[in-house]
């Protein structure tokens, strides 16, 4: 890129990075992220901070991030097709992002860096062009973004192992039984959505490799949360989505192995993916294909969110991750220490109290639907919470067991005639939670486990909402 772009760049930045108000390497704070003073009304009266506790879900955006952008949107112009000066300056500034991402993830040279949509996406995309002949090993723990995506493929599903070592062992025995004996593929999750707990990733991959498959790592909750390296944990693919990563917009990455992605066909067909198209003397057209990142990133790209997603990158990278995850790790703490002083909450896990894990965490409570729970402490509190089942069946109702749900006033209208109802509540934060947000939440489920809720509440289109 020309001097005069590359000041261009330096412009349309300078002015965010130096009001960025993310913490240097000493973060002992959180984040400052956007909508960290909304207020909301109580139904018993009044109004309170919101207290985000559904990080897993979408984490809220970075103010970083988000005065990044605002820096860049008066230099926003089309990608990869223009002449004019803007078009140049977005261009580079979209690749600059890819090699950012890069960066952050510690990815091997030869490793291509494709923006999509989500994770969700980028698993379906690489669903898309593994071999046709390749075998899919997947625990039934996943979320369904990685559960569901290889329609296409032999596919396997694993038990859910008890403990890390059971994962592993269970893993070599699928891959040493397959048969045939060709391409194959794991795909795990760094972290649990559900419960939080870290994956033993490394070892998973090293028992894969061992047997000849290759491993995607499902990163969308491990990496806001944990540093991911590419090399370190040698995967072949890794994915996430940037609004787990405290950046808006709509942008993921599938980033690892090239030579599949250049074998396959594009993901989608269209403008950007094709490098040369012209017609035949039969009336129909030839086509050649980008081999680069390019050649699954068809369409106008998301210059807005891919960038977001570099910005999150640099954010978190500069507040220091070893400091971030110190922070998280308190109150991860904290919350498991209020919520075991409730002989009523019971809290869900695979791998035991004692597994490491990030700041998700799901619980049930005796007497009450989650439902009912989750909109008490909305309405009542200030403080959203998810509940259901997370969109990882499989995994909540292997934790959940025979385990009955109280009815309450609201109940879980998923629940087919005949079937008991099954949800579980999910707390979860991160590098913007405030300290206050973590006390408000254990202070509200004791006084609602001892006192009730306040209110009377309905079902109303699927939801409990309070009684009016």
């Amino acid at each position: 890129m020309s001097a005069s772009l590359n000041a261009a760049v330096a412009t349309a930045t300078a002015t965010a990075t130096a009001t960025s108000t993310a913490p240097g390497p000493a973060c002992a704070e959180p984040l400052a992220v956007l909508g960290r003073d909304v207020t909301v009304p109580l139904v018993t009266g009044g109004e309170v901070t919101y207290a985000a506790l559904d990080y897993a879900a979408s984490a809220p955006a970075l103010q970083r991030v988000w005065d990044d952008v605002a820096a860049y949107a008066p230099y926003y112009g089309s990608v990869h097709r223009g002449a004019g000066y803007l078009s140049q300056l977005s261009t580079d500034l979209f690749e600059q992002s890819r090699a950012t991402v890069a960066e952050f993830l510690d990815c091997r040279p030869s490793d291509q860096v494709v923006f999509t949509r989500s994770t969700t996406d980028s698993l379906n995309l690489l669903a898309a062009v593994i071999p046709a002949d390749c075998q899919v090993f997947v625990f039934e723990t996943e979320h369904h973004a990685s559960l569901l995506p290889w329609t296409n493929a032999q596919v396997s599903y694993l038990n859910a192992p008890r403990t890390p070592a059971e994962a592993v062992a269970t893993l070599e025995r699928a891959l040493a039984d397959r048969e045939p004996y060709g391409p194959a593929l794991v795909c795990v999750t760094g972290a649990s959505n559900v419960t939080g707990e870290l994956w033993p990733v490394k070892e998973l991959a090293a028992a894969a490799h061992a047997h000849g498959a290759r491993i995607v790592l499902d990163a969308a909750q491990l990496a806001p949360h944990h540093p991911v390296s590419v090399r370190d944990l040698d995967v072949d693919w890794v994915a996430f989505s940037g609004h787990k990563l405290y950046a808006p917009f709509g942008s993921g990455v599938l980033a690892g192995r090239a030579d599949w992605l250049q074998q396959a066909e594009p993901y989608l067909a269209g403008g950007g993916a094709s490098r040369k198209v012209s017609r035949r003397e039969d009336g129909g057209v030839d086509v050649e294909w980008h081999t680069t990142a390019a050649r699954h990133e068809a369409g106008s790209p998301n210059v807005i969110g891919v960038y977001s997603i570099a910005s999150a990158c640099r954010a978190l990278t500069e507040a220091g991750f070893e400091n971030l995850v110190a922070r998280e790790q308190q109150l991860v703490a904290r919350v498991r220490e209020g919520l075991a002083e409730v002989p009523a909450v019971r809290v869900l896990s695979l791998f035991g109290d004692d597994a490491p894990r990030v700041g998700v965490i799901s619980f049930v409570v005796d007497g009450w639907n989650s439902s009912h729970f989750a909109a008490a402490l909305s309405a009542e509190y200030g403080i959203g919470v998810r509940d259901g089942l997370f969109c990882a069946h499989p995994l909540v109702r292997t934790l959940l067991g025979s385990e009955p749900q109280a009815q309450g006033e609201c109940g879980a209208p998923e629940a087919a005639p005949g079937e008991r109802s099954l949800n579980a509540i999910r707390v979860s934060f991160g590098a913007g939670t405030p300290d206050e947000h973590v006390e408000r939440f254990v202070r509200a489920v004791k006084e609602l486990v001892t006192d009730g809720a306040k209110w009377q509440y309905r079902t109303e289109e699927g939801r409990c909402v309070p009684a009016v």
